[in-house]
């Protein structure tokens, strides 16, 4: 789980992947480096999940940094299925969750994931079986903390009564503040908000872009204002 000493900043191996989050891209070498110099930087909570490639970027984490240093933090998440590139649809069948925690714990190569994300929720699923699936898993040692992924203010509700939401991942940077309400909810109720999307995909650290103006006020580059 994301602690207290956690660094506030942490890294997302969607892009690590091919073109359209689909396969390997072309330079796998380098997406591990990346990885490898993430974790030299200090970062202690890298995010992934079994979709981006599909299962690309779990196998670069364990082939870039397994064994794994201690204190570092890998979430995953389950739930979506791929059927090409940008490409992905909702899968939430009790019996396919519990195969992508056993396959990621294997491609991972750990015997417990910290933090574990239901990637998106399926609408054709009631809520109570895809948590409650999840929350054996955690039952049974296979996973430490559940979080939600791309959920609405309702949707985390729902959830917190089903199962103890460890944390939220929504979109949400300086250009897309949709998820306001989960936000203020996140706060008062002390469950961490990890934003994905933070620079936009890198429209917000285009050194001409939206932030410029702001960003030569202060002194830095447009990513950091996004960041900061």
């Amino acid at each position: 789980m994301l602690s207290s000493s956690s660094r506030r900043i942490g890294f997302g191996s969607m892009q690590l992947t091919g073109p359209g989050h689909w396969a390997a891209p072309d330079d796998p070498e380098q997406a591990m480096q990346v990885l490898r110099d993430a974790v030299d930087a200090g970062v202690t909570h890298i995010d992934t999940a079994d979709a981006y490639g599909p299962f690309t970027a779990e196998k670069y984490i364990r082939k870039a940094l397994h064994p794994y240093p201690e204190g570092l933090v890998i979430a995953t998440k389950g739930g979506l299925t791929r059927q090409g590139p940008n490409q992905w649809a909702p899968c939430g069948r009790p019996e396919y969750l519990r195969q992508c925690v056993e396959m990621s714990l294997r491609r991972l190569q750990v015997e417990r994931i910290g933090l574990y994300y239901l990637h998106r929720i399926d609408p054709a699923v009631p809520l109570e079986d895809q948590l409650g699936l999840l929350r054996d898993m955690q039952d049974t040692g296979k996973i430490s903390s559940i979080g939600l992924s791309k959920v609405t203010l309702e949707q985390l509700r729902t959830g917190g009564e089903l199962v103890d939401v460890a944390a939220v991942q929504n979109k949400y940077n300086v250009a897309n503040r949709t998820s306001e309400d989960v936000l203020r909810h996140c706060e008062v109720t002390g469950i961490p908000f990890v934003s994905y999307a933070p620079l936009a995909t890198g429209r917000l650290a285009e050194p001409h872009g939206v932030l410029r103006e702001l960003a030569a006020e202060y002194g830095a580059t447009p990513a950091q204002v996004a960041l900061a």
